[in-house]
């Protein structure tokens, strides 16, 4: 593994990363603040738009450059993974908007929480990843592992939740998808996470 100082890759990955962050900070303000959803939105498309073209460099870049700092493999997996964490959080955003979505339950704003949370570890994760800190990168990734277990039982928590307690056929299917695509974003979390571990497992 070669770090060089001030490399290309790991500063449009840790770019990408905190673009990430940024749009999860904006998306749990949006839950909190549906009156202006269409606002919000509009924010998080244009960090989507910014993460796509930290993507593009990294792969513009890698097809021009011979010796990289980490495997090819494991920069092009960070990169897209960070670029699908975000697009999840602008799908959901948007379908925010389409649902007419007044007011959040619970469940969805734990899993803003949730998914908030995930992406400040990889921004933490991404810093240490940096600094060649490997070991102690590990207690990130595990937390994001953890933040995915708990977004799994969540999931099962709210569905059984939503059976219970509601009548209307199309609230139902609204409320299932927005959860199940609030999970989605988590699983792709702990994408990130299980490319961070390998390389770790890998240069150790």
């Amino acid at each position: 593994m070669i770090f060089k100082k001030k490399d290309f890759f790991f500063t449009t990955l840790m770019l990408s990363a905190q673009n990430l962050k940024e749009a999860s900070d904006l998306f749990l303000e949006e839950i909190n603040n549906l009156r202006e959803v269409e606002e919000y939105a509009t924010k998080i498309k244009d960090l989507e738009h910014k993460g796509d073209d930290y993507t593009h460099d990294i792969i513009r870049a890698l097809n021009k450059t011979f010796i990289t700092p980490l495997e090819r493999e494991d920069i092009l997996g960070l990169a897209t993974k960070i670029d699908d964490v975000i697009d999840g959080i602008e799908e959901c955003a948007d379908r925010l908007c389409l649902y007419q979505v007044k007011q959040a339950d619970e469940y969805i704003v734990a899993f803003a929480e949730n998914i908030v949370k995930s992406c400040h570890e990889i921004v933490a994760a991404m810093d240490l990843l940096e600094q060649k800190k490997l070991p102690e990168m590990m207690q990130h990734v595990f937390r994001i592992n953890e933040l995915e277990n708990e977004a799994d039982s969540l999931l099962r928590v709210c569905i059984r939740s939503l059976f219970e307690k509601t009548d209307d056929p199309i609230l139902i299917i609204k409320k299932m998808q927005l959860y199940e695509m609030l999970e989605r974003i988590t699983d792709v979390c702990e994408d990130v996470a299980d490319i961070l571990e390998s390389l770790q497992m890998r240069n150790s």
